[in-house]
Formats: C-alpha cells, structure tokens, sequence
C-alpha cells in the first residue's frame, strides 16, 4: 500500500516523535525512546519511498517495544 508522506509524518507524531526542521523538503524526527532519528525527504502530497516506509514501520515498533518492557 503506497502512502504519502503526510501520512508518515501523523504516523510519527501520533508515535509521539518530534519534528524538526531540515535542509530543503526534509524533516528530522526524534523521540527520546529512539535511539537514532527518521529523516524524512518530499513534499507532503508525495509518496514515501518504501524505503521511507519501512524506516518509519521500524522505529514505531521499535518505540512501542521499548514501551512495552518498561
């Protein structure tokens, strides 16, 4: 299923990430939980790359594990 990158982006806040701002059209996301960050790149009304997709599925489950163990 291809999604847009707005649609990431409310993935992530929902998951409780923070936005910043980047360099062009990107955005960085980081959440105290995560280790590392999400960088996102594209208009909103674009499609995520999959590789944009499974980056973002990666650090949502990644969130949600380190929830569920504390």
């Amino acid at each position: 299923m291809v999604k847009s990158v707005r649609e990431l982006k409310a993935m992530l806040l929902k998951a409780g990430f923070s936005e910043f701002s980047a360099k062009g059209s990107h955005t960085k996301w980081l959440h105290p939980l995560f280790l590392g960050r999400v960088i996102l790149s594209g208009k909103d009304s674009n499609d995520a790359k999959p590789y944009q997709v499974r980056e973002v599925m990666d650090a949502i489950k990644q969130i949600k594990d380190k929830e569920l163990e504390e």
